[in-house]
């Protein structure tokens, strides 16, 4: 085939080939631009968020709040969630999937139990916390995927040690009452950071809130930093507990707070 002819079959299949080629390169950029949004995000995204809660609740304060008959609840704080600020269910399609975390299972049912629900199917409470919560924390690649969120919630769980602080600081559930600014002060000591502590208010009759929720926030680098909210951030979130007509709210520092124990009435 002469030179000429070759030139003239390349000139006729420039504008279909360089239709499809535009095309095919539009797709490819369209599918990477989608891959890497789901994990990243702009200042100015809707689902932008600054910190992340890890929320602790006590067990006992929590069936206190609820109509049901709470099983034996575990005398020890367990995870409530990993909460980034401002934002909720930031992918409605990415579906809990409870066999990415079976390697987590055990850890789970002893550290995030649901305590209200015991007797029932465990993954419900789990499934609401990735969908609400979780696919919004996903925009941090050491949280992309339902075995490194959970994973990590209990990695901090552990650092935190809630538990062993309040011990070695000598509170513990009692029938007696404590001072909220000495529980505050001893966990501003022992942490270095300001957490955020909520109680259940005082019912009729009662003089004394009842502690319920502790939170700790972390940066996203996950370094432990104060909760209370810098210039130009957002408040911090509210409680994300309710049950009933009962809600927990900012503990207030001036009144007496019941820490109880399951086998104890507060006076």
């Amino acid at each position: 085939m002469s030179q000429t002819n070759k030139s003239y079959l390349i000139n006729k299949m420039k504008p279909a080939k360089l239709h499809y080629w535009i095309l095919g390169w539009f797709s490819m950029a369209l599918c990477c631009w989608c891959a890497s949004d789901k994990f990243t995000q702009s200042e100015s995204h809707p689902h932008t968020w600054k910190k992340l809660y890890l929320a602790h609740h006590w067990p006992v304060t929590v069936c206190k709040m609820s109509a049901n008959d709470c099983q034996d609840p575990p005398e020890y704080w367990t995870i409530h969630g990993l909460w980034p600020d401002k934002t909720e269910e930031c992918n409605r399609t990415w579906h809990f999937n409870v066999t990415e975390i079976k390697d987590l299972l055990s850890d789970m049912r002893r550290y995030w139990p649901d305590v209200l629900h015991s007797s029932l199917n465990r993954t419900q409470f789990w499934k609401h916390e990735w969908e609400k919560h979780g696919t919004c924390a996903a925009t941090l690649q050491v949280l992309n995927s339902q075995k490194k969120y959970f994973g990590k919630a209990l990695e901090l769980y552990q650092h935190v040690d809630l538990n062993s602080c309040l011990l070695k600081a000598g509170i513990k559930p009692s029938s007696s009452y404590y001072q909220m600014t000495a529980i505050k002060e001893a966990l501003t000591r022992f942490y270095g950071v300001t957490p955020k502590i909520q109680c259940l208010p005082p019912e009729e009759g009662e003089k004394a809130q009842t502690i319920g929720q502790i939170e700790f926030c972390f940066t996203k680098e996950l370094q432990l930093r104060n909760c209370t909210a810098l210039k130009g951030e957002s408040n911090p979130m509210q409680a994300d507990l309710k049950l009933g007509t009962e809600e927990l709210s900012v503990c207030s520092d001036t009144l007496p707070t019941y820490y109880p124990s399951q086998v104890q009435d507060h006076k």
